[in-house]
């Protein structure tokens, strides 16, 4: 009798102890595969940043540069597959556009993506030097992004691309010049 007790008494525990066991490595694997929803907080701000129109190449501090002096003449809107003057690109900023950088040896497939996030006002281009593999920029505030597919890219267009922090956040790329060959300044 003792024996059919002890026999019956690890049959309940032993699948109870198991599926406990397979509970925990359940939630463990979760939490270990889970992530917070992405937001916007690593986004960088910078303030006062001067309008000044400039003829000369401007040597700014961020890169790619957030705002500042610039060329008076802006680009169109649109993707461009060679990288773009910055002081052209900084006039797009003032704008309101949304300027999203690339690094030159992303995948054709990335940049196809890149493309199809790219708002209406706003400009793209290959950068050499990027903190990142993707870039995302407007006047005075700047996200890096860890490739085309990170999903902060729609939030920071849906937070920026209503011009909120540009100088001039009624204008648009719309009109603007196209760079001439290699890039050298519209």
């Amino acid at each position: 009798m003792v024996a059919a007790v002890l026999v019956l008494a690890v049959a309940v525990v032993v699948p109870v102890v198991l599926l406990a066991d397979d509970d925990e490595g359940e939630r463990a694997r979760d939490a270990a595969t889970s992530q917070a929803p992405p937001d916007l907080s690593e986004v960088v701000t910078y303030d006062d940043l001067p309008t000044t129109h400039v003829t000369e190449p401007v040597d700014y501090e961020q890169v790619p540069p957030v705002g500042g002096p610039h060329y008076g003449a802006w680009l169109d809107c649109g993707a461009y597959d060679e990288p773009v003057p910055s002081e052209n690109a900084v006039h797009d900023l003032e704008h309101g556009a949304v300027w999203i950088t690339y690094a030159p040896d992303l995948s054709d497939d990335d940049v196809a993506a890149l493309e199809a996030a790219l708002p209406q006002n706003g400009i793209m281009s290959p950068y050499d030097g990027l903190p990142s593999p993707v870039v995302v920029t407007v006047w005075g505030a700047q996200l890096a992004l860890t490739g085309a597919d990170d999903p902060r890219l729609p939030l920071f267009v849906e937070e920026y691309d209503d011009g909120v922090t540009a100088p001039e956040p009624t204008a648009s790329c719309a009109g603007g010049l196209t760079p001439g060959p290699e890039g050298q300044p519209a």
